[in-house]
């Protein structure tokens, strides 16, 4: 089966799930939004509904993600919020964790069984409130009961049930999760077969090193089940490699208007560079953790989206109520309107009146850019 060539097919943000359902709608499509410590204009885990949905609100966002029970965080792609309904699929990855001989940090005796004790008998709590996240300043110098909280979580017996000012607040998961889906019975061949398909419905179409990267499964992994996750063999145009695609994602046509939004590097659009590359021609690297004088796009670049394709990327920062594009790749003088819209849509949902552009990498586009800002913004 053939899919159509590099740019048509669903990995652009073109509506492929019903708007009207929200941030939690966004979560259930993705299956996995990644956190990240990162704050700019805000952080992942909020800028990726803003990219889909437009200016939702930022506590709504949060409110969406953890009230009633509607997600909890583990380790997927990285850190992430996932649906409460995936609980039961991520058993397999429970109980790697539990038979895990090596760990980065000594756990002291006793002090796992008494972090239990203190969630049963107080919890919600978080790492500082069970007994002091750090044992110094140095952030890798965990406490014991850090480490005892961090291990239970990654069991499966403790859940992060919130994110308070970035601090993971922690409850056990007998009280947490619905009893429903509190249990580990699936084997890891249906795990494994739920979470490959979640990835190709959620991707639309990847080969195996996309949905294997989608969850961070290994190659073998995904291979042992493929056949069987509902996903059906394709060729796409200028793909040297195979791939899998979501049949629905086939047999219905693109509709819906696209965004023009900023991305975060974590987007799951473009959080695989290859793939980014493969699909967009685009080549983006996150690089908060070069050192400054290499960076050539800044500290976190955020691509533009408009009509389908990457058309520049923008590294923002906020100063007071003034929204500053640091520096700003255009790919030409067409993207010029798409990238002034993303950043005053931007600029208005972070609550910033004014915006000003520094450096542009082609220096003759800085006021064009600068005044249909200044345009949009009026």
């Amino acid at each position: 089966m053939q899919t159509p060539p590099r740019g048509r097919h669903r990995t652009t943000l073109l509506s492929p799930f019903d708007r009207r359902s929200g941030v939690r709608g966004v979560l259930r499509h993705l299956g996995a939004i990644q956190l990240d410590t990162i704050s700019v204009l805000a952080r992942s885990h909020e800028l990726v509904p803003y990219a889909r949905l437009g200016a939702v609100g930022r506590r709504a966002v949060e409110d969406a993600y953890w009230q009633d029970t509607h997600s909890f965080e583990y380790w997927s792609h990285a850190a992430c919020i996932l649906p409460i309904e995936e609980w039961p699929h991520f058993a397999f990855r429970r109980r790697s964790y539990r038979n895990r001989p090596h760990w980065n940090h000594d756990l002291p005796d006793g002090v796992y069984d008494q972090v239990i004790k203190q969630l049963c008998s107080e919890g919600p709590l978080t790492a500082t409130e069970l007994g002091g996240a750090k044992k110094t300043n140095d952030w890798w110098d965990w406490s014991g009961s850090k480490v005892a909280v961090e291990r239970a979580l990654m069991y499966g017996e403790v859940v992060c049930v919130e994110r308070r000012g970035w601090k993971r607040l922690y409850d056990l998961a007998e009280r947490a999760v619905p009893g429903d889906l509190l249990h580990d019975e699936l084997d890891d061949t249906e795990c494994l077969r739920r979470l490959v398909g979640l990835a190709g419905r959620s991707l639309g179409v990847g080969t195996r090193a996309d949905i294997a990267d989608y969850h961070r499964l290994k190659g073998e992994q995904v291979d042992a089940v493929i056949a069987e996750s509902g996903l059906v063999p394709v060729s796409v145009e200028g793909w040297a490699k195979p791939a899998w695609a979501d049949p629905a994602a086939l047999q219905t046509p693109p509709r819906g208007r696209h965004r023009t939004t900023l991305l975060s590097p974590f987007d799951s659009l473009i959080w695989e560079r290859a793939r980014t590359e493969r699909i967009f021609g685009f080549t983006h690297r996150l690089e908060a953790y070069v050192p400054k004088q290499k960076r050539v796009h800044g500290y976190f670049a955020m691509p533009v989206l408009a009509g389908g394709r990457l058309v520049g990327r923008v590294d923002p920062a906020r100063e007071g109520r003034t929204l500053v594009a640091k520096q700003v790749t255009l790919d030409g003088p067409k993207a010029v309107p798409a990238v002034a819209q993303a950043l005053a849509e931007a600029a208005a949902w972070v609550d910033c009146t004014d915006a000003r552009v520094e450096r542009v990498d082609a220096p003759e586009l800085r006021e064009p850019l600068a005044q249909e800002l200044a345009r949009l913004l009026g």
